[in-house]
C-alpha cells in the first residue's frame, strides 16, 4: 500500500510538471501573435526564457521628463536637425539613417514599443531651454542697471572685449553659403567695427597650427595665439591679423581659456568691464578640461563675463559648450549659420553702446527696457514652441515612413504617435505657463524679477 502511494504521488508530480510545460508553450505561442503588456511574469523561476524575453527584461525604460528642467538637461540628439521624408529618395535615406533602431516588425510588446520611442526620441531630441536662459540674456541686455548687484554687470571706466576663435579643421566646413571660418571672420570684423570708440579689443585663436591628423596632435594642441592684443581698435591691423587665420588643427579650448587669463591679467575687474566671447564649432579634443579652465578665468581678479557661441555644433559639442557657459553664469547660444552669429554678436554691441551712453552722461541711466524684454520673451516662447512642434512632427513623420516600408505595424505606429502627441502636449502646456509668468515678471523691477525667477526656476545667479 505504501509503494502504491509513493507511485501515485510521483505520477501526480509528473502530470503537474507536464501540464505546466504545456501551458508555458501555449503562452509563448500566444505572446508572439499580439502586442502584450509587460506586466505578466512566469511563475516558474527556474526555466530558461527565450532570448527575446530576456532582452525585454534587460531593457531600461527611462521615464519621460515631468519638469522643464529635466527636459532641458536631456542631451541634444545627434539627428536633431530636420530630416525630410517627402520624396521616395528622402524616405530611403531616413530609413538608412535609423536602421540601427530596435527591430519591432514582429508584434512587439508595450515595453518594446516604449523602448523604441525612447531610442528614437534620443536621436532627434531638440535643445529645449528653460526660462533661466532668457533671464541670463535679459540680465546681459540690462548691463549697467543699478539693481544688478553682480559687479561684472556694472559699468566701469574701461570696457574690454576679447574674442576667442576656434581655428580647428572642422571650421572649414560649410554653414549656409559660407564656410564656418569665413562666416566667423566676416561677422567678427563687422562686430568689432561697430564697437564704440574707447573699447579695447583682443583676438585669440586656437588650433591654427599643424593639421587635425593624429601625427600633428601635439603641435596643434599646443597652438593658441593672441593675434591682436587687448588694445584700442585699429581697423587695418585687426583686419590683417584676422585675415591670416586658417582652419587647420585640433581643438585646444582649455589652452585658449588659460591663456586668455594672461591676456587680460592687467585689466582687473575693479576698474574694467571684461567680456570674453568663445566661438567654437565643437568640443575640446586635446584631452584637457575646458570647464575647469573657464572657472579659473571666471574666478580670477579679471572678473569677466564669459559667453559662448556654438557654431553649427552637434549634440555632444553643445553639451560641453553649454557646460562651460553654465559653470561661469554665462550665456550659451548655438547658431546654425552666419545670420545667427551676427545676431549673437550684435548683443555685445548693444551692451557696448549702453556703456558709451553711460560714459557720456556720467550716470547710470539704464533700466530693464520693458519693450525690448517683451520682444525677448516673445522670441523665447516662439522658439520653444517651434522646437516642440518640429520634434513632434519629425517623430510622427518618421514612424509613418517606417510603417509604410514595413518596419512596423499600423498598430505600433498608432501607439507611438499617441505617446508622442501626449508627450508634446505636456511640453506645450509648460511653455504656455512660462509665457504668462514671464510677461508678469517683466512688469517687475530687476530685484523683484530675480527673486521670482529664483523661486520658480531655482536659478543660481550671482
Amino acid at each position: 500500500m505504501r509503494n502504491f502511494r509513493v507511485t501515485l504521488t510521483l505520477l501526480i508530480g509528473v502530470f503537474i510538471l507536464m501540464t505546466g510545460c504545456g501551458k508555458e508553450e501555449k503562452e509563448e505561442q500566444q505572446s508572439s501573435k499580439q502586442v502584450v503588456s509587460n506586466n505578466s511574469e512566469s511563475s516558474d523561476k527556474g526555466r530558461v526564457e527565450p532570448k527575446g524575453k530576456r532582452e525585454e527584461k534587460s531593457m531600461k525604460i527611462t521615464p519621460l521628463p515631468d519638469t522643464y528642467k529635466e527636459l532641458e538637461n536631456l542631451p541634444v540628439g545627434k539627428d536633431s536637425s530636420y530630416i525630410p521624408t517627402a520624396t521616395k529618395e528622402e524616405k530611403m535615406q531616413a530609413i538608412e539613417l535609423f536602421k540601427d533602431l530596435p527591430n519591432i516588425k514582429e508584434n512587439p510588446s508595450q515595453k518594446e514599443l516604449d523602448n523604441y520611442y525612447q531610442e528614437l526620441l534620443q536621436r532627434v531630441q531638440k535643445d529645449f531651454k528653460g526660462p533661466e536662459t532668457l533671464f541670463k540674456q535679459m540680465r546681459f541686455q540690462s548691463f549697467g542697471n543699478p539693481d544688478i548687484e553682480d559687479s561684472r554687470y556694472q559699468f566701469k571706466d574701461n570696457l574690454n572685449v576679447e574674442v576667442i576663435l576656434d581655428s580647428s579643421g572642422s571650421m572649414a566646413q560649410n554653414a549656409g553659403n559660407n564656410t564656418k571660418m569665413d562666416a566667423a571672420k566676416e561677422e567678427i570684423m563687422e562686430f568689432i567695427r561697430e564697437l564704440p570708440e574707447g573699447t579695447k579689443v583682443g583676438l585669440r585663436v586656437y588650433g591654427h597650427k599643424g593639421s587635425n591628423a593624429d601625427k600633428d596632435k601635439t603641435l596643434s594642441c599646443s597652438s593658441s595665439e593672441i593675434l591682436y592684443p587687448i588694445e584700442p581698435f585699429v581697423e587695418s591691423e585687426f583686419e590683417s591679423a584676422l585675415k591670416d587665420v586658417q582652419p587647420t588643427g585640433w581643438t585646444p579650448i582649455s589652452l585658449a581659456l588659460n591663456e586668455a587669463r594672461q591676456d587680460l591679467m592687467k585689466y582687473d575687474g575693479e576698474s574694467n568691464t571684461n567680456i570674453v566671447y568663445l566661438i567654437s564649432d565643437g568640443i575640446e579634443t586635446c584631452d584637457e578640461d575646458p570647464v575647469s579652465a573657464a572657472n579659473k578665468l571666471y574666478k580670477s581678479n579679471i572678473n569677466p563675463i564669459i559667453n559662448v557661441i556654438g557654431f553649427n555644433v552637434n549634440g555632444e559639442g553643445q553639451r560641453q559648450l553649454k557646460e562651460i557657459a553654465d559653470s561661469t553664469e554665462g550665456i550659451y547660444q548655438n547658431v546654425e549659420d552666419q545670420d545667427g552669429l551676427k545676431s549673437e554678436l550684435n548683443k555685445i554691441n548693444d551692451v557696448a553702446n549702453s556703456w558709451k551712453e553711460w560714459k557720456e552722461k556720467g550716470e547710470q541711466s539704464i533700466d530693464l527696457k520693458e519693450v525690448q524684454n517683451g520682444l525677448e520673451i516673445f522670441n523665447y516662447i516662439t522658439e520653444e514652441e517651434s522646437k516642440s512642434l518640429n520634434e513632434k512632427d519629425q517623430i510622427n513623420l518618421l514612424v509613418y515612413t517606417f510603417q509604410q516600408n514595413s518596419l512596423m505595424s499600423k498598430e505600433s505606429r498608432i501607439y507611438l504617435e499617441e505617446k508622442n502627441n501626449k508627450y508634446h502636449e505636456w511640453i506645450d502646456l509648460e511653455i504656455e505657463k512660462f509665457n504668462s509668468e514671464l510677461k508678469n515678471i517683466n512688469q517687475q523691477n530687476y530685484q523683484q524679477a530675480k527673486k521670482i525667477l529664483e523661486h520658480k526656476y531655482q536659478i543660481n545667479t550671482q
